[in-house]
């Protein structure tokens, strides 16, 4: 199949904009729970839906009385938080345009972005970014206003805004229209200097709308529950923000946790209870690897190896009954299954909260056997592709036909076509308005409404898309063959103990990979073994660890054929990171930049 469409559910509204909708569920419904918010004591406090229309309110008076005006950009830059939301919402009403920046950007980078898009007055999170802007402040004339949330921003804003009344503010907010933009979000910048992505109220509305209407199993909940989700990803993301938006459209109580990781991720959504998540396929191994360690120190690695066998081939057999391929489980089948629920299956929903039961996972490939397992494990992960120039979600898995290992279809009022040399193209409401301020880029993404999105990709006969790499990023042997990498690495990552792979070749005679372990993965497989903790230098040359790393070589090598393969690799001692330049804020490897740093270790693979 060359292209699939999928007709529309929703539309953009024909006028307003995203904040209308704070001002709308509060005249409906006051008392409803819009949002949960940590006190000062770490406990977690409703937000009705008028206490949030207040507060939007009176921050927007309050950034109108310090000069910010329709039309201006406003950045911000902070981990995800509630004040991140509030100051969206508050923005969107007057019109403003919002630029979201990574806290973990560097100086160029943010004075690239607050120079590109022209920034007139910027929000931080703390003192560490108020000096990252302050070390570029001389080269930015057009920034006029500095506020720091740790610093009292919301405060300080809503107290310059008392003076103002009421009907100013919903004077500017009524002559935002779906075409207005709302966000310049600039892209990673994996092959170059970033790109500011202008997006409309419209496009969020439109997606923001579809993905509830059409996921409403996602959305929604029982009567007796609330439903309800814990924002952990970047809102400086488009993933992130469409969570953002889709959940105050959607009536779905929203929380926020600013770090992205384990130690603090897993006792939050244990305390908050979530009844869906939204995430990145490296939170669900990270799932699944805590449980299978925690079962190995237990002494209980055989049972847990039995149970994830199982629930594979129980959401294995669900989906070819779906499909109308299979029967779906046997009763025996069913009988284990249910009672490895009860030892296994329920520790890992517990994990998450235990209320958990649908998630959505995008941003990179979740492979086909960790999406059958969590299913199995009564947690249907719905992966889905997208880019920032497609307002997120361009296409995901649906509730009914769940088809693993795909990113599912074009999501209603979306197509979908494979271009003669394998890009996707995309077509809808959620696709962008262009780059700011770089009209070659835009004519070069943009052909008569159709993005190209530089991946490549193919479609099933049932419409359903598999992502096989990116344009920029095949590599050509000195031998003339033309290698993918993306499966390779991925299937590499799927060893516990690897955290990062990438793979190399280009002009060069074979293909070869750079490894990087993952430290928790690895102390615990050390105390396994009874072997004495390493250092990273020792690591990599341990033969036991090697074999290990070699044995997920293999593994990834089944998937292609021999001139493709990965002929040899070396075990790097330290992870590639964001602050090195080597990630971007999104995790995805800046090849050309890894390259370079690690040019010696590079050339190593190819000597004789």
């Amino acid at each position: 199949m060359r292209e699939f469409t999928h007709p529309p559910m929703a539309s953009a509204p024909p006028v307003g904009g995203l904040a209308d909708a704070v001002f709308d569920h509060a005249l409906e419904d006051p008392s409803h729970i819009a949002l949960g918010r940590k006190d000062s004591q770490g406990q977690w406090r409703d937000v009705t839906s008028a206490d949030f229309r207040d507060e939007v309110l009176a921050l927007a008076k309050g950034l109108l009385a310090e000069g910010i005006r329709f039309g201006d950009r406003v950045a911000i830059m902070s981990r995800t938080r509630y004040e991140w939301t509030l100051f969206d919402f508050a923005l969107w009403t007057i019109g403003a345009q919002v630029v979201p920046i990574y806290p973990t950007s560097s100086a160029e980078q943010v004075f690239w972005m607050l120079y590109d898009a022209e920034v007139s007055a910027a929000v931080v999170e703390h003192e560490d970014h108020a000096m990252t802007i302050a070390t570029v402040i001389n080269r930015l004339p057009q920034l006029r206003r500095l506020w720091q949330l740790d610093g009292g921003a919301v405060a300080e804003v809503t107290a310059a805004g008392r003076q103002v009344d009421d009907e100013t503010v919903h004077r500017h907010r009524r002559a935002v229209t779906p075409d207005s933009t709302a966000t310049i979000i600039y892209t990673s910048g994996t092959t170059g200097r970033p790109k500011g992505c202008v997006i409309s109220h419209g496009n969020f509305m439109f997606e923001a709308d579809t993905m509830v209407a059409r996921w409403e199993p996602v959305f929604s909940s029982k009567r007796d529950r609330v439903p309800s989700t814990l924002l952990f990803l970047p809102l400086a993301h488009v993933f992130g923000r469409m969570v953002e938006v889709a959940t105050i459209r959607g009536r779905v109580k929203l929380a926020h946790q600013p770090q992205l990781n384990a130690t603090a991720l897993i006792p939050d959504l244990q305390a908050f209870r979530p009844t869906f998540i939204l995430a990145v396929p490296y939170i669900f191994e990270k799932v699944f690897n805590a449980a299978r360690r925690k079962a190995e120190k237990d002494g209980k690695s055989g049972p847990f190896e039995k149970a994830v066998e199982c629930a594979v081939r129980y959401a294995d057999a669900q989906e070819a009954k779906a499909f109308g391929t299979g029967p779906g489980p046997s009763a025996s089948l069913r009988m284990q299954h249910s009672v490895f629920d009860k030892l296994v299956y329920s520790k890992v929903r517990d994990a998450m909260g235990g209320r958990v039961r649908h998630a959505m996972s995008g941003g990179s490939g979740m492979d086909r056997r960790l999406g059958l397992f969590f299913a199995g494990a009564g947690v249907t992960v719905y992966e889905g592709y997208g880019l920032t120039e497609s307002t997120a979600a361009a296409t995901a898995n649906p509730p009914e036909q769940t088809r693993y290992g795909t990113v599912g279809r074009a999501i209603p009022g979306t197509t979908v076509h494979i271009a003669d040399d394998g890009e996707v193209w995309l077509y809808g409401s959620n696709v962008f308005q262009g780059y700011l301020n770089d009209p070659k880029a835009t004519d070069a993404a943009l052909h008569d409404g159709w993005l190209a999105t530089g991946d490549l990709g193919s479609l099933d006969e049932d419409g359903y898309l598999t992502i096989t790499g990116r344009k920029k990023e095949i590599l050509v042997t000195s031998g003339g063959k033309s290698v993918a990498p993306q499966q390779l690495e991925e299937r590499v990552r799927d060893h516990p103990l690897v955290a990062q792979c990438i793979v190399v070749g280009n002009d060069r005679p074979y293909i070869a990979a750079l490894v990087t372990l993952d430290s928790e993965a690895v102390e615990h497989w050390l105390g396994m073994r009874g072997k004495a903790l390493m250092t990273p230098a020792e690591l990599v040359r341990d033969p036991d660890l090697e074999t290990e790393v070699r044995r997920a070589v293999v593994a990834a090598n089944t998937l292609v054929s021999q001139a493709e393969s990965i002929r040899t690799f070396r075990i790097l001692a330290h992870q590639f990171s964001e602050e090195h330049g080597l990630l971007t804020p999104s995790l995805k490897l800046k090849r050309k930049a890894i390259e370079t740093a690690y040019a010696a270790e590079v050339e190593a693979l190819y000597r004789s």
